[in-house]
């Protein structure tokens, strides 16, 4: 059995190896500067704000967990191979087929691949008006030998709970990063957020989907300084179990 783990490429863009079958999430794969700020947000920084790492980005199946810019670019639309095995939220899934791609895999609540079961969860992007305005997000679990929970765009809240508890993750990947608009609470995790899934779990917690995108304020060194037992990869580095 090969351990499970994550290497995060930038924001949250990452490839998830569940014994031994590598899923490439959320790829947004544009040069430093090629995409314009996110609107409505505290700077005019253009995204992403970095570069992609040296890194091999194989993979065996691509999962989108929606379709916002910074989880889902043009590069990447351009990039992968058009007969990828891509799974995605159902709402979501006839805009992947128009842009050419011929095996999409909408995810109702579960699928196989390989030796993997891949489940969709919930999740909550921001809080009141605003999530429901940011529109659908998903997770996704990973269960193999070994399982492994991608929570996706979301703060803490009942679902994630729930989520942690059914699975038993060994493996908990968070997108951080506390992003913000100029009204309203952060629609990503902060530090209470991490927290409260650190207490929650005896897994291995990581957090990604951090100082890439020019709204995400929340940086590295803070959430390492205010979490404890918590992984804060930087972009290239590799988190198994």
């Amino acid at each position: 059995m090969s351990d499970a783990s994550v290497q995060l490429i930038r924001n949250a863009t990452a490839l998830v190896d569940v014994g031994g079958v590598t899923f490439l999430v959320d790829p947004m794969f544009s040069a430093p500067g090629e995409n314009p700020p996110v609107e409505n947000t505290p700077n005019k920084k253009r995204n992403p704000l970095v570069p992609m790492p040296d890194v091999d980005t194989d993979h065996d199946a691509v999962v989108v967990t929606h379709r916002h810019p910074d989880h889902w670019d043009e590069a990447a639309a351009e990039r992968l191979a058009d007969d990828v095995a891509l799974f995605c939220q159902p709402e979501e899934a006839d805009a992947f087929v128009d842009e050419g791609f011929t095996d999409v895999r909408p995810v109702e609540d579960d699928a196989a691949f390989e030796d993997v079961t891949i489940h969709r969860t919930p999740g909550r992007h921001g809080h009141g008006d605003l999530a429901e305005q940011m529109g659908p997000v998903s997770g996704f679990v990973f269960e193999g030998d070994q399982t492994v929970y991608v929570a996706g765009d979301t703060v803490w809240y009942e679902p994630v709970a729930e989520t942690l508890d059914r699975f038993d993750p060994e493996l908990v990947v968070l997108n951080g990063g506390e992003a913000q608009f100029v009204e309203g609470d952060p629609i990503t995790m902060g530090v209470d957020d991490v927290t409260n899934v650190r207490d929650a779990t005896d897994g291995t917690v990581v957090v990604v989907h951090m100082e890439a995108i020019n709204h995400c304020l929340l940086g590295r060194d803070e959430l390492r300084e205010e979490t404890e037992d918590v992984h804060v990869p930087e972009d290239g580095e590799r988190v198994s179990l």
